[in-house]
Parts: structure tokens; C-alpha cells; sequence
């Protein structure tokens, strides 16, 4: 397994490019399509949910058009739907700069100060500021639970929820969205989200078999960089960043693959119109989200995906293949008790099928690679004990000859 703060292949989540920020103080969806009675009509609904804790009513307000709508509303909604919203006295964190050091933390501070590149707009003071309190809010929770290993892009995550529920509020959400959300992102090694990734074309094998059939030779790693960031590292604008996320926190975490799908899916034409024989702009153009992005398009035929196909019912054993222990499978129901102790200790099991799983690997590559020695060694032992067992029964020698024609073709084969 790799190094505990890990680099996606490929350099999926390479620096971003400088853009244009846009001012965080009116970074709601008042933009929207909606009417402006029809907004405060939902606007009422929804903090009528948060005032019941109204899971389902809160689920239906983030998947339907706009979303939670602004951020007044989204501090209301997040927190309970990360079953935090009773968590904010921040009071398991008060001593945390007296726990040791996270191994990763050099590697949080060198992307800390690379972060806000899009958003907010505002003065290098208050941008500093913000870096300052990300770094601390990072490091807090890995200190808290050092086994939780950092990955290059959480920063663009947490740099979401920061903004949105401020620093207070942000550092129970942190922990809770850590591991209940991103947790097999979160451990020794890559290969758990490598499988998620997997989930992509069995979709499309369900949804459109021919675009499948055009995709067959592409391996989903052109995804990682979004799921594994919940779209934090890709999307540009805050707005859609923070509406995408009413979203994603309002259902079960394998949502966010298929949310991936129903891009794709929409991208049909444009990807059929590349020649197979094109691997490498079919890869391209599958890394980059489109844009603009119809976030409430595809947001629906998300959901209608995962209506229609639901992870059990997918092909090529894709459903399988995730651990039990994965968030993707002991997160089915995001909102049932769940405490942070038996997060903890899925998160402990599934290192050890990691480690299990590395060493199996290892095992069997050096039979590979020592097959002939070993094929001679242990056909030279099974000979030797048919040899005695022979003579012990007094069988004739034909039989001897037998196994001296075995031999010979085993040599013949190569085995020996």
C-alpha cells in the first residue's frame, strides 16, 4: 500500500489554474429559475424541516430544483443532515493542539496554500485569514482521528464546508463528513476508491450498452479526481459547488458515482463522435467536467439511474467487489445511528483486508515469478510421494514408467 498522504494517478488532481473568484458575500442560487414567491415559499418548508429535523422533507427540498437555495439555509440543513446539527460546542476539540502532530500535516499546509483559488473574492488579509483557519480546521480533525489518512484534494472539500457553515460549525461537520461520507478515501491506500470507480461502467452498461461498447478499451480513472473530492476540485463556481452539495449530503454516499454516470451519459453525442482508435481524447474529454454544468439535470437523472439501477443490480460483479465494510455499503441509510466508534472500527477492519489483500498480491506475484522453480520443486516432491506410495502398494513397473513419461512432458511444457 502507498504512502499515507496519496497521489492520485495521473496526476488527477494536479494545481489548479488561477481564475477569476467570485464575491462569496452573494454566493446564493438567488439567480435561479424559481419565482421569488415560489422561493420563499420553500424557503419556509425548509426551515419548517430543519425545525422538525424532518430527514425526508430535507431530502426532497435538496434534490428538487435549487436546492437548499442559500447559505442562511444551508447552516441550518447541512448540520443535521451529518447528524451534527446538536455537535457545534466543538468541545472534543479544545485541547486538540496538544495531540501529537498527523503524519500528512506538511502535505495539508503545502495544499492549504493553494487553496480559495476560485472563490472567495476578497482582500489577501482575509484570504490569509481563511488559509489560517482551513489549515487549523484540517488539522484538527486529523489529529483527533490520526489513523485517517489525508489525500490531496480534501482541502477543496473542506474548504466548501467552511464557507458555507463557518469555522465553529464546520469542525463537527469535518469529522462527520470524513467518516461517514469519505472514509474509504480517507484510507492507507487508494485501491478502495479505484473500485468505486468501477461502478461507472457498469452503469452505462445498463443505461446505454452502446456507449458502453464505445468506452470499453477507457478505465474509469478519468472520475477519481471528481468523486474522490465530491466535485469540490473540478467545479469552478461557488454557487454550484454549494448546491451540488445539498445534494450530496442528502443521500447515500455511492450517489456521487453515479452522479458521474449521468454526466457521461449526457455527453453521448460528443463522446461517440470520437473514434474509438482515440483513446487518449476520449480520456481527456471524459476527465473534464462540461460546461456549463445543468446541475439540476443532471442531479435528476442521477437519482433516476439509481432508481432504475441500483448498485445491487449491476453488472460485471462491480457491487460485489466493495468491501462490506466500505462507506459505499454501511452507509446505505446516511441517516441511521451510527457512532463515530463503529466508523472507526469499519475503518480499522477494512485497513485490514488492505493489508491482507496487499500481501495476497505480493505472494502471488512471486509464484509468478518463481513458477518454474517452484513448479519443479513441488512436482519433484509430489513424484517422490506417489514413488513410495507405489512401492509400499508393490504395484508392477509399468506404473514406473508411467511416471517417468509424466515427468517427461512436464519438462516438455516447461514446468520443469
Amino acid at each position: 500500500m502507498g504512502g499515507s498522504s496519496r497521489n492520485p494517478p495521473n496526476d488527477s488532481l494536479g494545481e489548479k489554474q488561477q481564475a477569476s473568484p467570485v464575491n462569496s458575500s452573494a454566493q446564493t442560487l438567488d439567480s435561479q429559475s424559481e419565482s421569488a414567491p415560489h422561493k420563499t415559499e420553500k424557503e419556509e418548508a425548509i426551515r419548517r424541516a430543519c425545525d422538525l429535523r424532518d430527514f425526508d422533507g430535507l431530502v426532497s427540498y435538496a434534490t428538487s430544483e435549487g436546492g437548499f437555495l442559500n447559505d442562511d439555509l444551508r447552516r441550518l440543513a447541512w448540520p443535521i443532515l451529518l447528524r451534527c446539527d446538536t455537535d457545534v460546542e466543538d468541545s472534543e476539540f479544545v485541547s486538540w493542539e496538544d495531540l501529537p502532530s498527523h503524519k500528512d500535516e506538511d502535505q495539508v499546509q503545502l495544499d492549504v496554500n493553494r487553496s480559495f483559488v476560485y472563490y472567495p473574492q476578497c482582500a489577501e488579509d482575509e484570504l490569509s485569514s481563511k488559509k489560517d483557519e482551513l489549515s487549523v480546521l484540517i488539522r484538527k480533525g486529523l489529529r483527533k482521528y490520526p489513523m485517517l489518512c489525508y489525500f490531496q484534494g480534501y482541502h477543496d472539500i473542506v474548504q466548501v464546508l467552511l464557507l458555507v457553515l463557518g469555522g465553529q460549525q464546520a469542525v463537527p461537520a469535518v469529522t462527520q463528513i470524513s467518516l461517514f461520507r469519505i472514509r474509504d478515501y480517507m484510507l492507507p491506500s487508494l485501491s478502495p476508491a479505484l473500485k468505486h470507480l468501477q461502478l461507472i461502467p457498469a452503469i452505462i452498461e445498463k443505461a446505454d450498452p452502446a456507449l458502453r461498447e464505445h468506452l470499453a478499451e477507457i478505465r474509469p480513472f478519468f472520475a477519481l479526481a471528481a468523486t474522490l473530492t465530491l466535485y469540490a476540485h473540478d467545479i469552478q463556481e461557488y454557487s454550484d459547488i454549494a448546491r451540488l452539495f445539498d445534494f450530496l449530503l442528502a443521500t447515500e454516499p455511492v450517489i456521487s458515482i453515479y452522479l458521474f454516470a449521468a454526466i457521461i451519459l449526457s455527453r453521448e453525442k460528443e463522446l461517440l463522435e470520437i473514434p474509438v482508435d482515440e483513446p487518449e481524447m476520449l480520456h481527456f474529454t471524459l476527465s473534464k467536467l462540461p460546461q456549463p454544468l445543468n446541475l439540476d439535470g443532471l442531479i435528476s437523472h442521477a437519482m433516476q439511474l439509481f432508481n432504475e439501477y441500483p448498485p445491487e443490480s449491476l453488472p460485471f460483479g462491480a457491487w460485489k467487489k466493495i468491501s462490506q465494510n466500505s462507506v459505499l455499503k454501511s452507509s446505505r441509510d446516511p441517516f441511521a445511528t451510527q457512532t463515530r466508534e463503529e466508523a472507526v472500527r469499519l475503518f480499522e477492519k477494512q485497513t485490514r483486508e488492505l493489508q491482507n489483500e496487499e500481501l495476497k498480491e505480493k505472494a502471488l506475484a512471486f509464484l509468478w515469478s518463481n513458477r518454474r522453480t517452484i513448479g519443479s520443486v513441488v512436482v519433484t516432491i509430489f513424484i517422490g510421494a506417489v514413488s513410495i506410495w507405489i512401492k509400499r502398494k508393490g504395484f508392477d513397473t509399468p506404473v514406473w514408467a508411467s511416471l517417468a513419461r509424466f515427468k517427461s512432458a512436464l519438462h516438455r511444457y516447461g514446468w520443469l
